[in-house]
C-alpha cells in the first residue's frame, strides 16, 4: 500500500482547503442557521459558490455530474471539506445526501437516476433514507423492521412509522424501507417523491446536532402509495443495499469529522501557545502540551484507518469489516480529541465564541449514527470468534 497522495490529489487537496477556509467558513455565524440546521436557501447558495469552484459532488461519477473521485480522493478532499462545519453541505457531500448518491449510483436503474440522481447531485432536491424506526421497530436490528408494502394492482401501499429520518423536512426524495408482505417479498427499498399523499411529517425532533438541513423527522406513512417501478433494485433486497450504503458512508463521515477534529485542535493549539498562566503559555504545561500531543496521535491513526480502508473498496473489496473497525475507532478517537479541545479552552471552550463547542456536540452524535459503536463492536467481535474457529 502506497498512500503517497498524487500531484492531482494534492492539487485537489489544497484548492478545497482554500475553497472552505475564504468562501464557506464566513458563513458559520450566518442567521440562516438554526437548531435544525442550515436552511434551504443557505444550502443553494453554498452549493452555487461550490460549483463556481469546480467542487460540487467530488463522490459522483462524471457521467452524473460529479468529479468521480476515488474512494481515496474522497478521503483527501472530504477531510478538508469537513474543516468548516458547511463544508460538506457546500461541496454537497454531507449525509444523507452523499451515501444515497452512492447508493443510486450502485443500484438504480438509468430510468431512477435520471429522475433522481441527477438533480440530486446538482443540488437541485435534497434526500432522506427512512429506515430506522421507534420502538418495537427497526433500529440497530434491521430485522425488527415494521413498515409494510402491500402490493395493490400495480402500486405498493406502504403503511408504518419512521424516526430520526435525517433531511426529511423540504426533501425532494425519500428511499424508503419496507417489509414486502407475502411469498417472495422480505425488506425492500422504494423510492419516492416526497410530496405524494399518505407521507406525514409529525414532528422535527430535538436533538444534540444542529449541522444537517431539515434536522431529523418523524414521519408516518399511511396509505402511502407507490408504483411498483419504483422498487430500488429488486423486492426483498433491502437488507443487502442497505449494507452497499452503509459501509461507505460510515467511512465518509470518519473522513469528514475528521476535519472538523482537526479544525477543533487547530483553534485549542492556538490558544495554548498564546494563553499564559504560571509564567509562561499553557501549551507548555504537561498537563496541556500532553493534551495536544495526544490528539496529534489520534488525528495521525484515523487518517491511517480511513485511508486503509478506502485504499480495500477501491480495490474492489467490501471491506464491510475495516468499515466498522475505522467507524467506532475513529468516532471515539474523534470525539477525545473534540472534548480535549473543550478543556484545552478552558471557560472559552464552554462558549459559541469559537465552533469548537459546536464541533463537540457534533462529533458527539456520530458515535450513533450509522449504527451505535456497542452494535459494531458485537459484529466486530463475532467475526473475530469466527475467524478463531477457522484457525
Amino acid at each position: 500500500m502506497d498512500f503517497t497522495l498524487s500531484a492531482e490529489h494534492l492539487a485537489l487537496r489544497a484548492r478545497t482547503a482554500e475553497f472552505v477556509r475564504e468562501q464557506i467558513i464566513p458563513f458559520e455565524q450566518d442567521p440562516r442557521l438554526s437548531a435544525h440546521g442550515p436552511s434551504d436557501e443557505l444550502r443553494r447558495e453554498l452549493n452555487a459558490l461550490a460549483r463556481r469552484a469546480g467542487l460540487l459532488a467530488p463522490h459522483v461519477s462524471t457521467a452524473h455530474g460529479g468529479l468521480g473521485l476515488t474512494h481515496v480522493g474522497r478521503a483527501v478532499v472530504f477531510e478538508e471539506a469537513g474543516y468548516a462545519m458547511l463544508g460538506p453541505l457546500a461541496l454537497n457531500c454531507a449525509a444523507p445526501d452523499e451515501g444515497n448518491m452512492h447508493l443510486l449510483e450502485a443500484v438504480a436503474t438509468q430510468e431512477h437516476q435520471q429522475r433522481w440522481l441527477v438533480p440530486l447531485a446538482s443540488g437541485e432536491i435534497r434526500s432522506c433514507f427512512c429506515m430506522t424506526e421507534p420502538s418495537p421497530g427497526a433500529g440497530s436490528d434491521p430485522a425488527l423492521l415494521q413498515t409494510t408494502a402491500r402490493l395493490e394492482g400495480d402500486h405498493y401501499v406502504i403503511d408504518g412509522r419512521k424516526w430520526l429520518i435525517t433531511g426529511a423536512e423540504g426533501a425532494g426524495l425519500a428511499i424508503v424501507m419496507a417489509r414486502v408482505e407475502g411469498e417472495g417479498g422480505g425488506p425492500t427499498m422504494f423510492l419516492t417523491d416526497m410530496n405524494v399523499p399518505g407521507i406525514r411529517i409529525e414532528r422535527i425532533i430535538d436533538s444534540i446536532d444542529s449541522s444537517f438541513p431539515g434536522g431529523h423527522a418523524a414521519m408516518v406513512f399511511e396509505g402511502c402509495r407507490i408504483p411498483s417501478t419504483q422498487i430500488l433494485g429488486e423486492l426483498g433486497q433491502g437488507l443487502r443495499y442497505a449494507q452497499v450504503r452503509l459501509a461507505p458512508a460510515r467511512l465518509t463521515h470518519c473522513m469528514r469529522w475528521l476535519g472538523a477534529a482537526r479544525r477543533a485542535h487547530d483553534i485549542a493549539v492556538a490558544h495554548a501557545s498564546t494563553r499564559q498562566a504560571f509564567g509562561k503559555s499553557i501549551g507548555e504545561h504537561q498537563g496541556v502540551g500532553f493534551m495536544l500531543a495526544d490528539n496529534d496521535i489520534d488525528l495521525h491513526m484515523c487518517r491511517l484507518a480511513i485511508w486503509h480502508t478506502a485504499w480495500l473498496l477501491d480495490q474492489g473489496k467490501q471491506a464491510r469489516h475495516e468499515s466498522s473497525v475505522a467507524k467506532v475507532f475513529c468516532s471515539e478517537a474523534l470525539f477525545r480529541i473534540a472534548d480535549r479541545c473543550v478543556q484545552v479552552l478552558g471557560g472559552l471552550g464552554l462558549t459559541g465564541d469559537t465552533v469548537v463547542e459546536k464541533i463537540f456536540r457534533e462529533i458527539r452524535a456520530f458515535r450513533v449514527f450509522d449504527v451505535p459503536c456497542v452494535v459494531h463492536r458485537l459484529a466486530i467481535s463475532r467475526r473475530v470468534l469466527k475467524s478463531a474457529g477457522a484457525a
